[in-house]
């Protein structure tokens, strides 16, 4: 554990909020921390909900957290080591755990002599404080789609987060602005399934904070400014064989895909709607997923191709690979690989059939009428009716995540919006 003072120990919870403790060093290492499980009742307000899991009926009780020592990496906090620990209760994985979820979803791969890795993409917007205090949209004069330096970012904030991620080892491929202003798009170099999903929650984290600290606020919502585009977390999918090949490629076939490669699209085809409820968890997500949006509305894929919910970029051989592009980041990213590698596990499994890749421009045309669910609510239906998905992923994981998003989508209908007031209230 190198010489830190102290340690912070951490896990994903179903809201994509970072919960943990600090603890001394010695304290640390006995490798466990008793929690409430109670943090599984709780929505952004803070309501408790008796939601399956979540201990309300039992009066809250405790969870464990456990970590292995030899995973402490570096933090971005002067003493600090940082670690991910998994959730347990009474010695038993917690159903609830979504580090747990995705361990899983990995073994299955892995018994069929499979080892899934993941390059994650982040998407976010950069607020800062007006005169009044309000948050406004960090002011990017110059910002272009693909610029770098001064012009897209005046205070530097990429500079201080690529150096806070070099010291923590987390491995940055690129930074640069995206398409809307001021957005700015963060990714990691590929790895192992669960160490890409480690390193994005921490990474996530990290640049938050160092934001923070400067001032700033880095929010990863889906579409915070309805005047611009939305932002997203793009996962990037392959396999090796036993023998370290990538097995998405196929040199023999003409578009050099393999035949799993194929069903695993497949499996993300059929389960298209049902995931929405899972990788796109919050009322705000359904103004991201919108027709011509280029964030995967549509159930669809096609080669190198932006306008669909499924790209085959061009590259083949070792780095080929499929990009599932519907998650946003309000969703845990332990659940949403999760659900990506189950959805796809079951395309294989149950040799679903692939519809043709898309030929339209994924702005006025389109080749499918298949979409996400229109809000919320809908996606939620959608979840629950598929029993193969959401037995994969795990029921409890996924009644308690229901259960507390029916809440929030019942808050949200019963709230009058600042849209309705300024349109109906000098008139009605």
């Amino acid at each position: 554990m190198s010489d830190y003072e102290r340690i912070r120990v951490l896990f994903c919870d179903h809201l994509n909020l970072a919960r943990g403790k600090y603890v001394p060093r010695a304290i640390a290492e006995s490798g466990t921390l008793r929690q409430c499980v109670g943090v599984y009742a709780v929505d952004y307000e803070r309501a408790l909900i008796p939601a399956p899991g979540s201990g309300v009926p039992e009066g809250l009780p405790d969870m464990e957290a456990v970590f292995d020592l030899d995973r402490v990496r570096p933090g971005w906090e002067p003493g600090t080591g940082v670690v991910v620990a998994d959730l347990e209760k009474e010695g038993q994985p917690l159903g609830l755990c979504a580090r747990g979820a995705l361990a899983r979803a990995i073994a299955a791969w892995q018994e069929a002599g499979l080892a899934p890795f993941l390059g994650i993409e982040l998407e976010a917007f950069v607020f800062e404080r007006d005169s009044a205090g309000s948050w406004v949209p960090y002011d990017t004069p110059g910002a272009y789609v693909y610029g770098t330096g001064a012009a897209v970012d005046p205070a530097g904030l990429v500079d201080d987060i690529w150096s806070q991620a070099e010291a923590c080892g987390f491995p940055v491929e690129a930074i640069n602005s995206e398409f809307d202003w001021p957005q700015f798009e963060f990714t990691l170099r590929y790895r192992d399934a669960l160490g890409a999903i480690d390193d994005i929650f921490l990474f996530r984290l990290m640049a938050r904070e160092v934001a923070a600290k400067r001032g700033y606020l880095l929010t990863f919502m889906p579409k915070p400014l309805s005047d611009r585009g939305g932002s997203g977390v793009h996962l990037n999918l392959s396999f090796a064989d036993k023998d370290g090949n990538n097995a998405c490629a196929d040199p023999a076939q003409e578009d050099g895909l393999s035949a799993l490669a194929r069903q695993c699209i497949a499996g993300l085809m059929h389960h298209h709607r049902s995931m929405a409820g899972l990788i796109a968890p919050t009322v705000n997500s359904y103004r991201r997923l919108r027709p011509a949006s280029l964030a995967g509305y549509w159930a669809n894929w096609g080669y190198d191709h932006r306008g669909v919910a499924v790209r085959v970029p061009s590259e083949r051989g070792p780095a080929t690979r499929i990009e599932h592009r519907v998650a946003d980041g309000a969703a845990n990213p332990y659940v949403a690989a999760a659900a990506m590698l189950q959805a796809a596990r079951l395309g294989v499994e149950k040799g679903y059939p692939l519809p043709p890749a898309e030929t339209g421009d994924g702005l006025e045309s389109v080749d499918t009428d298949v979409t996400v669910p229109e809000n919320l609510g809908a996606a939620l239906d959608a979840l629950e009716q598929d029993a193969a998905l959401v037995s994969a992923i795990g029921a409890l994981l996924v009644a308690n995540h229901v259960g507390i998003k029916r809440k929030e989508r019942d808050d949200y209908l019963g709230s009058t919006t600042d849209w309705e007031m300024s349109r109906y209230l000098n008139f009605l």
